[in-house]
């Protein structure tokens, strides 16, 4: 099983439904999507001191924000499955489907996940894959890092990656790849189990 997190920052663009497409098309079943928050997580932050919310609800809404871009993602490519746990990832994947995760049921009943805004899509991506022991996780977004091991510390500190994304990594045994938005041909030949341009894998 592979995790792979299309950052919110492909909303709108033509990269965005063709990875949706290669995806829905090639998962087989492999391939969870885990949807980044983008403009609705934005929406959710920008609205906190107006708002006057604290950040357990704030965490909250960004939970339901990154499943407003999974419902956007379901409505640009419908042959894709929803799943909001673990018995539901393992039934679409059963069926053969690329399977784009809802994740607030599952973050929310783990009380040791920090409820604030250190935790992004990214931290979130590499929970899930440590939770059903994930091949790969993948995170798509607007530049990509071809440096293998992945130096996490450095996109930390140059803010590709969240702050707190070092620590949900560290127990992970599978690779991780941070893929520019337009890396889709590389990653269809990887998850294809061809060979690769070096770049993205």
């Amino acid at each position: 099983m592979w995790v792979v997190k299309l950052g919110g920052s492909l909303l709108g663009k033509p990269e965005l439904k063709a990875w949706l497409s290669l995806l829905a098309r090639q998962s087989d079943g492999r391939i969870v999507i885990v949807p980044g928050g983008g403009v609705f997580a934005d929406a959710v932050r920008n609205a906190q001191p107006v708002g006057g919310y604290d950040d357990a609800t704030a965490h909250h809404m960004a939970l339901l924000a990154m499943e407003q871009y999974g419902l956007v993602m379901k409505s640009l490519q419908p042959e894709l499955a929803m799943a909001s746990s673990e018995l539901e990832i393992a039934e679409r994947s059963w069926q053969h489907r690329a399977i784009v995760w809802m994740p607030s049921r599952m973050v929310l009943a783990d009380e040791a996940i920090p409820m604030n805004w250190d935790v992004t899509s990214d931290s979130l991506a590499a929970w899930l894959a440590g939770k059903i022991g994930a091949d790969r996780l993948v995170l798509v977004k607007h530049a990509e890092c071809a440096e293998q091991p992945l130096p996490i510390l450095r996109l930390v500190e140059e803010g590709v990656l969240d702050t707190r994304f070092a620590e949900f990594a560290a127990s992970l045994a599978c690779p991780i790849h941070v893929i520019d938005k337009s890396g889709s041909a590389g990653f269809s030949a990887a998850l294809a189990g061809g060979p690769a341009p070096a770049r993205a894998f």
